[in-house]
């Protein structure tokens, strides 16, 4: 039995296990490196991107978007980082660092310049849709940045990177900080710049953790000390990242929460009018509100059901009508008549 437990353990672990198919380090340091270089094709690439991206943001296209996701090069100054990082390279960390934030900046400026000249000034759908982030955008981030890295590190080069670069969008949360910045709306400009940091700092964190597990040389010795320290400020620092998005998540889920209540509301007194109209064809039109009343120095809520009828109910239709009313409401229903 204990033998049959481990096989089973042995297999399990063989099957998940990054090291098999892993490519030698020199290549993923071949890989990573090469792409995260700010070169002169790559900043053409970038502006051909980022006009592309604003284009569809601006005519509400998602295939468009789809495109310009798959032409960014900033995926690889992230990667670099992580890279960096890793190895204890922090020239090469300070220097991806310094692209990136190039690269970030000269994408705003230009997107910015399109938007001011673009005479379509329309917030569409798209635009929006980049100014809510929320913890599943950190969790989008993070299987996508895992997913990336895994891809980049194997021997034969994986195609799962322009999956990646969809799923975890860079290029449209920069060209919307373009579009509020055109229009000075500073808080829009905010969340989308925060679901870029978020999108690019969970991609960094994932790449990094997993090129830690292949254990990538390093360049330089990093004392246990200042690895500890290092691990804790990560932590803080990911903490801080996540709060934002948890306060977001936890707002669309109650507007969502919200409005599907509001929506079952409306559908319910819907389908009881429909009903009370069809068993009382005296009965025109039906309303339902909340009527507020002070009882023993305390404020109370009840229903009312306000009926607009040709002729009064009788007493009696009126009895069954009440009964029948606090019986799907489960709580005492007061009828208000109005004669037309």
């Amino acid at each position: 039995m204990y033998n049959s437990n481990m096989k089973i353990k042995e297999i399990i672990r063989e099957a998940f296990s990054l090291r098999n198919d892993t490519a030698s380090h020199d290549t993923i340091k071949t890989r990573l490196v090469d792409d995260g270089q700010v070169t002169g094709s790559n900043m053409s690439i970038l502006i051909l991107a980022m006009l592309v991206a604003s284009i569809g943001l601006n005519m509400n296209s998602t295939a468009v978007i789809i495109g310009a996701m798959l032409i960014s090069p900033l995926m690889g100054s992230i990667h670099a980082m992580a890279y960096g990082a890793a190895t204890a390279d922090f020239h090469l960390f300070r220097k991806s660092v310094i692209g990136l934030m190039f690269q970030v900046t000269l994408s705003i400026l230009a997107s910015t310049i399109y938007f001011r000249l673009s005479p379509i000034t329309t917030e569409t759908s798209e635009l929006l849709a980049r100014t809510t982030p929320s913890i599943y955008d950190v969790l989008i981030a993070t299987c996508g940045g895992l997913a990336g890295i895994i891809g980049i590190t194997r021997k034969e080069k994986s195609n799962v990177i322009p999956g990646v670069a969809i799923a975890t969008a860079l290029m449209p949360p920069l060209c919307t900080c373009g579009f509020f910045l055109a229009r000075g709306n500073w808080l829009r400009l905010a969340s989308a710049m925060y679901l870029f940091f978020v999108n690019a700092y969970f991609i960094f964190l994932s790449a990094m953790t997993i090129l830690l597990i292949l254990e990538v040389p390093q360049v330089r010795h990093v004392s246990p000390e200042a690895w500890k320290k290092l691990k804790k400020r990560v932590i803080r620092n990911t903490i801080i990242v996540i709060i934002p998005s948890l306060v977001m998540a936890g707002i669309m889920i109650n507007s969502q929460n919200s409005s599907r209540s509001t929506s079952n509301s409306v559908g319910a007194i819907e389908n009881v009018s429909k009903q009370v109209k069809i068993i009382y064809p005296e009965i025109e039109n039906v309303s339902l509100g909340n009527m507020e009343q002070m009882v023993n120095s305390k404020k109370q809520t009840s229903k009312v059901f306000i009926i607009t009828v040709k002729e009064p109910l009788s007493n009696e239709k009126k009895e069954q009508l009440n009964k029948w009313l606090n019986a799907i409401y489960n709580e005492k229903v007061t009828i208000i008549q109005r004669k037309k």
